[in-house]
């Protein structure tokens, strides 16, 4: 019969050695206090010290396992051969158990306070956050912009503050705080929110595509902006008005267009019309006007012009075209007794600008008998003159394409049309066109008449040089719309 004995392996008690090391947090690397270090086979027992170190003396020489434990912590052995006269060091990289770790407290958001105004473009956003077990934490700060949609994250901070700059004008933001202790699932706080100072002196707006929408933007003469409508809505045809300080425009409501107001920072929107939507032959062309004292407005559905109040109430018809032609355009006058109107076919051509008093009779007629389109008309503020813009070219086709529109000054008391003199280039377009409020300029669109180029808004002033022209100025690239206030 053949027996085989196991037994631990002899220990050398001729010598003895040391053993000494560092017992560390593997997150950190820093020491863990008060760690228990331990062998097998058994000799002396210690304790870390506040920086995580220990040291065992006179072990006798042999083979062991050290082993380091610590409440919260995953244990770890270290093989280690112990020889005499000898010191040996080594290392436990402990491992956090997450068996009974607890998840940090929910963040509390300090500043801004939520809701708080008036704040600043470059601010600190501050938040507070505790972890039970003292664990490391690192947060996640998410901010969208509450009219872009645009959000912003910024990952693994180790701080309670988060400086962010470069903010926009009047602008709604919202901010959470995401926090780690890198055990448990993450941690959300509450949303906050905050807005803006207010923009300052906005003079324009316009629009611009993005996403294949119009967005509305508005901007001050140094050319700094602010968006105002979601990229994710058609929205467009911004008008001001100055007395009640409100933003009308056009939007898409389902398969309808509808007129809306808002702040000039884009808040309180609100639904003008209903029943009764705007309408006309191409949106992009159709356009309304506000009442001076800003308590009504009027606007277009097809061959019939409407009047409505600021709120929605109060709709009546005011005119029907006699020939049936859709009603792509209306200015209301400043002294409200008249309305100039440009009306045209279902395909947009056969243009008439002409203008009606408020009872619907016709006082003078700008422009009819071409060919051509026509858009963007506008009268002076004593309505002695009328601009608009005209293919002198004469063409048409199904895309209404124009190859060679001009900007026109219309006289009431001689019943004349002049073109002015504005260094436009060949090949290209000028379009939509309104007086500045000190009706010393126009302002108007300029685009290349492939119908593809981009489209900028320009001014030229109304006096001549001394060689008989007015020089151009570009205000805005790559828009269109213009309303200046």
């Amino acid at each position: 019969m053949l027996l085989i004995s196991c037994s631990e392996e002899q220990l050398d008690e001729a010598g003895t050695g040391s053993i000494k090391g560092r017992v560390v947090d593997v997150r950190t690397y820093t020491g863990i206090e008060n760690a228990r270090v331990s062998s097998s086979p058994t000799t002396s027992t210690v304790y870390t010290d506040k920086d995580g170190y220990f040291k065992i003396d006179k072990v006798p020489g042999g083979k062991y396992a050290f082993q380091a434990q610590k409440d919260g912590f995953i244990a770890r052995f270290v093989p280690a051969t112990i020889e005499k006269d000898i010191e040996i060091e080594v290392i436990f990289e402990l491992e956090v158990s997450t068996a009974t770790n607890k998840p940090p407290e929910i963040p509390v958001l300090t500043a801004p306070v939520d809701n708080a105004v008036g704040q600043a473009l470059s601010l600190n956003l501050t938040w507070t956050a505790k972890d039970p077990e003292g664990d490391p934490l690192t947060y996640t700060v998410t901010v969208k912009n509450g009219t872009t949609d645009e959000v912003k994250t910024y990952a693994d901070l180790k701080t309670t503050t988060l400086a962010i700059k470069d903010l926009s004008y009047s602008t709604k933001y919202y901010w959470q705080v995401s926090v780690n202790d890198g055990i448990n699932k993450p941690i959300n706080s509450a949303t906050s929110s905050f807005r803006t100072l207010a923009f300052p002196n906005p003079r324009y707006m316009y629009v611009k595509k993005i996403k294949n929408n119009n967005v509305i933007f508005t901007a001050d003469d140094a050319g700094n902006e602010l968006q105002l409508s979601s990229a994710e809505v058609n929205s467009y045809r911004p008008r001001k008005n100055l007395s009640i300080n409100r933003i009308a425009y056009i939007s898409s409501d389902g398969s309808l267009n509808q007129i809306f107001s808002m702040n000039p920072d884009g808040t309180d929107v609100r639904k003008i019309t209903n029943f009764v939507p705007i309408a006309g032959f191409n949106m992009d062309n159709v356009s309304y006007s506000w009442s001076t004292n800003g308590s009504q407005l009027i606007y277009p559905n097809f061959d019939k012009l409407y009047r409505i109040n600021a709120d929605g109430s109060g709709l009546l018809q005011l005119f029907k075209t006699p020939n049936g032609k859709f009603i792509s355009e209306c200015e209301w006058s400043r002294d409200g007794s008249q309305i100039i109107l440009k009306v045209n076919d279902v395909s947009g051509y056969s243009v008439e600008i002409y203008a009606i008093d408020m009872s619907g009779n016709v006082l003078y007629t700008v422009l009819s008998g071409v060919t051509g389109g026509a858009s963007g008309i506008d009268i002076s503020i004593d309505n002695k003159s009328v601009v608009y813009t005209r293919d002198v070219s004469g063409f048409e086709n199904a895309d209404y394409r124009r190859l060679d529109s001009r900007i026109f000054i219309y006289t009431v008391a001689t019943n004349t049309s002049a073109e002015l003199a504005s260094n436009k280039e060949n090949g290209f377009n000028d379009l939509d066109v309104k007086f500045s409020p000190n009706e010393a300029k126009v302002i108007f669109v300029n685009t290349s008449n492939d119908g593809l180029s981009a489209k900028n808004i320009q001014t030229v002033s109304l006096s001549s040089d001394s060689s008989g022209t007015s020089t151009r100025t570009t205000l805005f690239q790559n828009a269109s719309m213009p309303d200046w206030k």
